[in-house]
C-alpha cells in the first residue's frame, strides 16, 4: 500500500499515528522528498531517526536535488539511501520499483512493532 501525505507536518503525524492517522500501521519503508512544505524533508528525516520507534524504518530520499550538500546532509541524518528522481516517467517508475523490490523483498527490516530492548 502506498500512502502519500501533502507535507512534512502530515508525514510526521502519519508516522507518529496522531490525529486522523491514529489507526494506520507503521510503514515498512519511507520515500521522502527533501522539498516538502511546512516541515522540510531534512527535518522529517532528523525527527524520524531521533525517534526510537521510527528510526528502524528505512528512509530513502527521493529528490530532484543531486547536490553534494543535500546528499551528504541526508546521509549524516542517517538516510538509508539517496536517489535522484529521474525526469523521465518510465525511468522514475523503474526507480520506484527497484527501491521497493530491494527494501521490501531483498533487504531485511525489523518486524513491527520493534522491541526497543533489542535496540539498546
Amino acid at each position: 500500500i502506498l500512502t502519500v501525505v501533502p507535507d512534512g507536518s502530515e508525514a510526521m503525524a502519519y508516522l507518529r499515528r496522531e490525529g486522523q492517522y491514529s489507526e494506520v500501521t507503521r510503514p515498512d519503508l519511507v520515500l521522502l522528498d527533501l522539498n516538502l512544505p511546512k516541515v522540510s524533508g531534512k527535518q522529517v528525516l532528523a525527527d524520524v531517526k531521533a525517534d526510537p520507534w521510527l528510526r528502524v524504518i528505512p528512509v530513502v530520499i527521493l529528490s530532484t536535488s543531486g547536490t553534494e550538500e543535500d546528499i551528504v546532509d541526508s546521509y549524516r541524518l542517517h538516510a538509508n539511501a539517496y536517489v535522484v528522481k529521474p525526469v523521465d516517467f518510465n525511468e522514475f517508475s523503474e526507480s520506484i520499483k527497484f527501491i521497493g523490490d530491494f527494501f521490501l523483498s531483498t533487504a531485511r527490516i525489523p518486524p513491527s512493532p520493534v522491541d526497543l530492548t533489542l535496540l539498546s
